[in-house]
This record gives C-alpha cells, sequence and structure tokens, in this order.
C-alpha cells in the first residue's frame, strides 16, 4: 500500500445517504418558498457543510433561512435514516482489507458527528470507526471545497498531507482533497466522472477500490 492514510468522506462514500437527504433538502426548501429539486440539490450542495446552504440561498435571494432551519432538517434526515439508510455496497470488505493490510483510515465529513454517527450506527459502521478516527467540518469551522477539514483530519492522524489519499464522490471534496495536496480517487456511483476533474483515479463500484489505492 503506497499512502499512508486513506481519508474517506462520509454521505455517498461510506453510507449510501445522498439520494435520501439531499430529497430531504428539497423538499425543506421548496416548503420555504425556496423552490429546489433533487437534481439542483445535489448540484448545489452535495459533500457540503450545511452553512454553504445558508450561504447559497441568501446569496441568491437576499432571505435568510429560519433560524431553526438546521434542527428541522436534521430531525427530518435523522428520521428518514433510521428507516432507510444503508452502508454502501462493498464498503465493509474495504475496510477489512485496510485492515487487514494494517493501513489507517478515517472519516471526514461535511456532516456534523452526531449526523455521522447516527449514519454509522444504523448502518453498522460504527464498529469500523473509532471516535478519534471521525472528523467533521464542525471542527474546522468550514466545509469543503476548502481544505482544512482533511488537512485537520491528517494532522490528527499524524500523517502528512502528501501521504495521505482521500476516496470521495461530490466536485466539492474533490477540489478540497486537491487543495490539501492530497491524492484523490472518485467514487462516480452517483456523479459522472467529467464532474470530479482533477481525481488521481475514478471507480465506479467499491470492489475496484484497494486495488487502486494499492
Amino acid at each position: 500500500m503506497r499512502y499512508d492514510l486513506v481519508i474517506f468522506d462520509n454521505d455517498g462514500v461510506l453510507v449510501d445517504s445522498e439520494p435520501i437527504s439531499n430529497t430531504i433538502l428539497a423538499g425543506y426548501l421548496t416548503e420555504l418558498g425556496h423552490p429546489t429539486s433533487y437534481e439542483e440539490s445535489l448540484r448545489d450542495y452535495m459533500g457540503a457543510a450545511v452553512h454553504r446552504v445558508h450561504d447559497l440561498v441568501r446569496e441568491r435571494t437576499g432571505q435568510a433561512l429560519p433560524a431553526d432551519f438546521d434542527d428541522t432538517l436534521h430531525a427530518r434526515v435523522f428520521a428518514a435514516f433510521e428507516r432507510e439508510l444503508a452502508a454502501v455496497d462493498g464498503v465493509t470488505e474495504v475496510l477489512e482489507k485496510l485492515v487487514a493490510d494494517g493501513v489507517p483510515y478515517c472519516v471526514a465529513s461535511s456532516g456534523s458527528h452526531e449526523r455521522i454517527r447516527v449514519g454509522h450506527r444504523k448502518t453498522g459502521l460504527d464498529r469500523w470507526f473509532e471516535d478519534r478516527a471521525v472528523f467533521s467540518a464542525e471542527d474546522v469551522g468550514r466545509g469543503k471545497p476548502a481544505p482544512d477539514l482533511f488537512l485537520h483530519a491528517a494532522e490528527r492522524m499524524g500523517v502528512a498531507p502528501e501521504r495521505c489519499v482521500v476516496v470521495e464522490d461530490s466536485p466539492l471534496g474533490v477540489a478540497a482533497a486537491r487543495a490539501a495536496r492530497m491524492d484523490v480517487y472518485a467514487f462516480t456511483a452517483m456523479t459522472a466522472a467529467v464532474k470530479l476533474t482533477g481525481a488521481k483515479g475514478y471507480f465506479g463500484a467499491m470492489a475496484e477500490l484497494p486495488a487502486l489505492l494499492a
């Protein structure tokens, strides 16, 4: 294995949450008078921290979202996670391989710590991620495409950025990894490779990832 640390994005890479969360986000924004389709939500917010939603709505409309927007959104998303969230197919086998090879890994997500943990408990991935290996945009204050989160994760895990590789599935995440001077492999299950420019490689199924990392 040529890397000293594998950094996973969470939503869409470890847990199959993007269809659920973006359906709910689009519906909630539309309910609040900001018509948004599912496709528009994916385009604008996939891979982003929730502050991006506030920023774009304010930029486009001059209006602020309700003070309880985050709490309401999270409550709706978490309830849906409990009903229907699943792990991404093949990700457990990837984690088993990393453990067998002795390669450190962690998760660095634009989502909150609560969102990460709710999803991991529901899917059984919590057994693979100790608290010390879970990082959120909450920890640094700026989400992707800023490099802060990935750099923070590398520092806390004790690995130089150039020895890290990121596994991502969104344009914002790929941009953040590139800004952090890390190699990045892009998962194309939901986003076409042409929209994930700058990645070192692309894969459409988790079974393909170990060979790329090796």
